[in-house]
């Protein structure tokens, strides 16, 4: 099982929400491990799963997971090459925050109560053809 020395994280990150962040933290790695602890398992259906992430992001931050003990990677010797990611037990570790960020975000995201900061109208950039550049819209 792999384990972190509280000693070996920097004086500033001693805070220990800091130090999740610094293993978790990030615009992909996050979606990725819900992704993961999901059953999405593969590369193609990880990239469909996850939009707007480039391979090369997809990549780098399956290996940071990878190297963080929170995935495991499993090459399979066929042609093409078939490779399968799975969670760690450490991993399994975060699938309650997972579950309970989820349920954060249905409750008071993607909800359509009235009351909630999501339904609030919002500030868009949009193109006006009439200006140059991009003008917010309520």
């Amino acid at each position: 099982m792999h384990s972190f020395d509280a000693e070996a994280i920097p004086a500033p990150y001693q805070c220990p929400v800091t130090a999740t962040m610094q293993v978790i933290g990030g615009k992909w790695k996050i979606i990725i491990l819900w992704a993961v602890t999901n059953g999405v398992n593969r590369f193609g259906a990880l990239q469909r799963a996850i939009p707007g992430i480039t391979k090369k992001m997809l990549t780098s931050e399956l290996r940071a997971l990878e190297s963080a003990g929170l995935i495991d990677r499993k090459i399979f010797p066929v042609m093409p090459p078939k490779v399968e990611y799975s969670v760690t037990p450490l991993g399994e570790t975060l699938r309650p925050v997972l579950n309970m960020m989820g349920e954060w975000g249905r409750q008071h995201v993607l909800t359509e109560n009235v009351d909630s900061p999501a339904s609030r109208p919002t500030r868009t950039a949009v193109e006006s053809p009439e200006q140059s550049g991009p003008q917010l819209r309520t």
